[in-house]
């Protein structure tokens, strides 16, 4: 296994940062596939926003196994953390200029989960925006991630963080693949 590009802690909670867990022709091709994939309008980020839903297509079991990248990182977990973990739920989101992301977290504080973000997007330009925010307790921003292609962020599920959407000189669509992670018992 390799090492992150870039770590850092929240509150105690990992965030880590790979290159090489997705090649840029499988971001690709799976960005492809989205381009057709049925979207449903009814994704919220928490419950006092839910009128504010954004795009999301859900994964079976079998999409989420059949992932190359999924594999490769739960390989990369298990070799990081020595736990082993299994997805309980795989989507994809979908951003683009004007809309309302907000922040959130994606378990709670004391549950030992981990998400793993994946960047979907044959390319990417800087100006287009849409980095992943992470906050302290404070609602400090204390670390970013940029949405290079192919870039994968595992980070564990209680650290406050949102996905902001694309500046308005970007006409792609900032795809981002979502595995939520339990530990296996």
């Amino acid at each position: 296994m390799t090492q992150p590009i870039y770590s850092h802690t929240v509150g105690n909670k990992p965030i880590w940062v790979f290159d090489n867990l997705c090649s840029q022709d499988e971001a690709t091709s799976i960005y492809k596939g989205l381009e057709i994939s049925a979207f449903k309008h009814n994704e919220v980020a928490r419950p006092d926003t839910a009128q504010y839903k954004h795009w999301a297509v859900e994964l079976s079991d079998a999409q989420i196994a059949s992932l190359p990248v999924y594999q490769r990182a739960m390989a990369q977990i298990s070799e990081t953390t020595g736990k082993k973990y299994r997805a309980y739920r795989g989507y994809v989101n979908y951003a683009s200029y004007g809309d309302m992301l907000f922040t959130h977290t994606d378990c709670l504080p004391e549950a030992d989960e981990l998400t793993v973000l994946v960047y979907l997007c044959p390319e990417w330009d800087i100006e287009w925006g849409g980095e992943t925010l992470f906050y302290n307790d404070h609602d400090d921003c204390v670390f970013a991630s940029t949405p290079k292609p192919g870039r994968t962020v595992i980070f564990h599920g209680a650290i406050k963080h949102v996905g902001r959407p694309p500046n308005r000189i970007c006409y792609t669509p900032r795809y981002t693949l979502a595995f939520k992670l339990e530990p296996v018992t």
